[in-house]
């Protein structure tokens, strides 16, 4: 067994062998500093979601996408049920067919109170004749102007109707628009072109106006959001070239930093450290290219984590490689 003095002597003998240890560990475990010149932070990518809802309420006859399908823009996806809507449709064109000929019925009236003055002036007229020639009394004169200003009025009133009556037609054919276009949005078609994230309703479910039937990838607007202190936030421009690097994949994907919050904010949970959590961040938005999108669209996955790259300094060039930490 050995005495104390040994025992004592191995403990003195392997600490700096643990220190040493425990420092190379403490460094195998740290993230590599970053390259001068360039940010990073953690994030997630994502993608713009669109609703397609129906605008008015009623049945759904038919859903044809399902989860993960690509859809263009323009395409019909969705049928609501509209034969409801096509019955009052019918009754419209009805009442548009009977305002036109209450328009034609007016203006007939206009013309016969218009022959009928005609005819009250010309009496007037030939009756003044006859008074001057001493062939008729004055109270004639009076009745035959008393004629005529009733034909004026019931000229007056007839050009009344046919007023009426064209602003009615006009009301019976805005209904009837209205309708048809009410039918049009039955057919609901995709706002963009993207992937099906979710298929929110079934055929034969009765639905509220402004129901939801598929949620949509927009594979035009994927971007990542990382969170940088303000020190190295304040490094960075809008328009500053970025690189993404996914933890599933190798390659560098291409990006643009197109926002960065006015203000600092508190870190969400996502971020991987509670460090990082405990402290006022702001957030920086890098847009990945259209061009690289446009080949890779199969590829993009919303909600895979991976560090995004920003350049602070447009002199320093891009490295070989840079690290996934």
């Amino acid at each position: 067994m050995a005495s104390p003095l040994v025992r004592r002597s191995l403990i003195f003998a392997t600490l700096p062998l643990i220190g040493a240890a425990a420092w190379f560990g403490w460094q195998h475990v740290q993230p590599p500093p970053e390259p001068a010149g360039f940010a990073s932070g953690n994030g997630r990518i994502e993608a713009t979601e669109v609703d397609v809802a129906t605008r008015i309420a009623g049945r759904l006859l038919t859903l044809t996408p399902h989860e993960g399908d690509s859809i263009s823009r323009g395409s019909i996806v969705a049928q609501m049920d509209v034969d409801e809507l096509n019955a009052q449709l019918r009754e419209a064109e009805a009442g548009v067919a009977q305002a036109r000929q209450a328009i034609a019925e007016a203006r007939a009236g206009v013309a016969l109170a218009a022959s009928n003055r005609q005819l009250a002036q010309a009496n007037l007229q030939r009756t003044e004749q006859l008074i001057a020639r001493n062939f008729l009394s004055v109270a004639q004169r009076d009745r035959d102007r008393s004629t005529l200003e009733t034909s004026d009025a019931a000229l007056a009133a007839a050009q009344v109707r046919v007023s009426a009556a064209e602003a009615a037609a006009l009301a019976a054919e805005a209904r009837a628009d209205r309708l048809r276009s009410t039918i049009a949005d039955s057919a609901l078609k995709a706002p963009i072109s993207g992937r099906v994230l979710y298929r929110l309703a079934e055929p034969g479910e009765v639905l509220a106006a402004g129901g939801k039937t598929l949620t949509l990838l927009d594979l035009d607007d994927v971007s990542m959001s990382i969170y940088l202190p303000e020190q190295r936030a304040g490094q960075v421009a809008l328009g500053a070239q970025a690189r993404i690097k996914l933890d599933a994949a190798g390659e560098l994907i291409p990006a643009t930093v197109t926002y960065i919050a006015p203000r600092a904010q508190f870190t969400p949970r996502e971020v991987e450290t509670r460090t990082e959590r405990e402290k006022l961040m702001f957030r920086v938005k890098v847009r990945i290219e259209p061009a690289w999108l446009a080949q890779h669209r199969a590829e993009v996955k919303p909600g895979v984590p991976g560090i995004a790259w920003i350049r602070t300094d447009p002199q320093v060039a891009w490295p070989a490689s840079l690290p996934a930490h």
